[in-house]
């Protein structure tokens, strides 16, 4: 059982496919991922519905409500006890919301999204952990540490483009030159 920082911008949830995964690297097709509570990996198409935690938000009365809060929210809630599972009575998934989140909005938040919701939050209790790395920040660092070092890249960018382009009119050039047979050369 991992107690570090979940990291929500690397859990995926994934259309088609039950449960969380955790992303670990990009392939020729897609994205390679593990299961966060089999350990398995998976290689999903890049042409499916591949979504991270931390663009998942929830309506509320207020706006949108980000799933890291709804999480911090629950777990407030509820202690170290599991949410409800989705095949629980429906009242009591209610209910939870209603005391975790009392302004969410009950025109667009379905019950099958509380599902989902509760879902997520039973399998990152039981196999990552609740409390959260603060990407924000690291965003930011990263951001910062990285724009002096964007303008170099990109002048370098194109100085490599120019040889290939040269390479590529060279050899143009040089087919150009070069006596091709025709048909009625090659009948004698």
């Amino acid at each position: 059982m991992s107690k570090e920082k979940t990291d929500l911008s690397k859990i995926l949830s994934v259309s088609g496919y039950s449960g969380l995964y955790n992303y670990l690297a990009q392939s020729r097709t897609g994205a390679i991922a593990q299961s966060l509570s089999t350990g398995a990996r998976v290689n999903f198409p890049a042409r499916g519905k591949i979504t991270t935690l931390e663009d998942i938000s929830i309506y509320t009365d207020e706006g949108e409500m980000k799933l890291r809060e709804v999480f911090t929210a629950l777990h407030k809630t509820l202690g170290e006890a599991d949410a409800p599972t989705a095949k629980d009575d429906q009242q009591t998934i209610v209910a939870l919301f209603e005391k975790a989140v009392p302004g969410y909005d009950r025109d667009r938040f379905y019950v099958s999204h509380m599902k989902k919701v509760v879902g997520w939050y039973n399998e990152l209790k039981h196999f990552a952990s609740l409390e959260f790395a603060d990407n924000e920040a690291e965003t930011a660092d990263t951001s910062a540490k990285a724009a002096p070092e964007a303008p170099a890249a990109e002048a370098a960018a194109p100085a490599k483009a120019k040889p290939a382009a040269k390479s590529q009119a060279k050899s143009q050039a040089a087919t150009a030159s070069k006596p091709r047979k025709s048909a009625a050369t090659v009948k004698k």
